[in-house]
């Protein structure tokens, strides 16, 4: 909005200030309530933790509207606020956590976190706060030394997600596990052309350890339009144009569940399910970019035809 008004790089200064402002603020106010939430266990510290976490959601969202001209958010589906979805998204910047958590008609936004990182100062407090799930797997050596492990990462999960599953969430998926950019996408010599290849056990682990509790699937593709590859650093100087999100509501069906890690044929099965998934929504993002191309095509040529 601001961007329409003022030079880029007083648009950009203003919006970093509102990120920075937002993530100390409701960051610090989590962090607090995290530690009474140790002390204290009750419900009513955890529904203000959420409130503090929607107040950061809400700041984003304001950066986001006062930063960028235009914001495209198009669901192809119902959502229900206070449903539970499992979200799975091409990863093109740091900036799509921002973008997602953004979006008012979904139900807080949380990941699937390592174990390891619960012990990280302010990382960890906080994600262990909001009751953000934590998985520890078990290893195929591990289980070949005590075949007594098996099913073990998938109930001590289940058990980390006790608060989870009394406030309504979207669990988010990146499921290229990085963020795309040109290096990457070479050095995997990727199939596609827009995205990353997929890995799929991410996905396959949060459907078996919560398949039940979600509602949906959200298959959602992010794109940004702006001078250069660098997302972030176009938003903090005022040169991002354009944010399109397209998010379509899938139902999970019941051969999407099982064991990926220890049945082959799932875990094939599985993967192809995803890739056919990828195929699509690179196919939507090639369709995407051609339109671009060939709205600036023919701008350029009206300005040169003008007199």
């Amino acid at each position: 909005m601001l961007k329409k008004f003022l030079p880029n790089w007083l648009t950009g200064l203003l919006v970093s200030i509102v990120l920075f402002a937002n993530v100390i603020l409701w960051g610090t106010l989590v962090l607090l309530l995290g530690v009474l939430k140790l002390v204290l266990p009750f419900k009513v510290v955890s529904h203000t933790l959420h409130l503090a976490y929607k107040g950061w959601c809400n700041g984003n969202r304001l950066a986001l509207w006062l930063g960028c001209p235009s914001i495209e958010v198009n669901i192809q589906g119902s959502l229900n606020r206070k449903g539970w979805y499992l979200l799975i998204s091409n990863h093109m910047s740091w900036l799509d956590i921002v973008v997602l958590s953004a979006i008012d008609a979904l139900p807080a936004p949380k990941f699937f976190l390592k174990d390891e990182l619960k012990y990280v100062p302010f990382i960890g407090t906080g994600a262990w706060a909001m009751g953000m799930p934590f998985m520890k797997r078990v290893s195929k050596s591990q289980l070949a030394k005590n075949p007594k492990l098996k099913g073990l990462d998938v109930e001590r999960t289940k058990r980390s997600c006790r608060d989870f599953r009394n406030h309504p969430t979207t669990i988010i998926n990146f499921v290229e596990g990085t963020r795309f950019t040109t290096q990457k996408h070479h050095r995997q010599n990727s199939p596609f052309t827009h995205l990353l290849k997929p890995k799929a056990g991410g996905i396959a682990f949060a459907l078996e350890v919560l398949g039940e509790q979600f509602d949906a699937l959200l298959n959602t593709s992010i794109i940004y339009q702006g001078e250069g590859e660098h997302i972030c650093r176009n938003l903090i100087c005022g040169r991002l144009d354009a944010i399109k999100v397209d998010m379509q509501v899938q139902a999970i069906a019941a051969q999407m569940i099982g064991d990926y890690q220890h049945d082959r044929d799932f875990r094939t099965s599985f993967q192809q399910h995803i890739n056919d998934l990828w195929l699509q929504k690179d196919a939507q993002l090639i369709s995407y970019h051609q339109t671009q191309q060939d709205n600036y095509m023919a701008t350029m040529n009206e300005e040169v035809e003008t007199p």
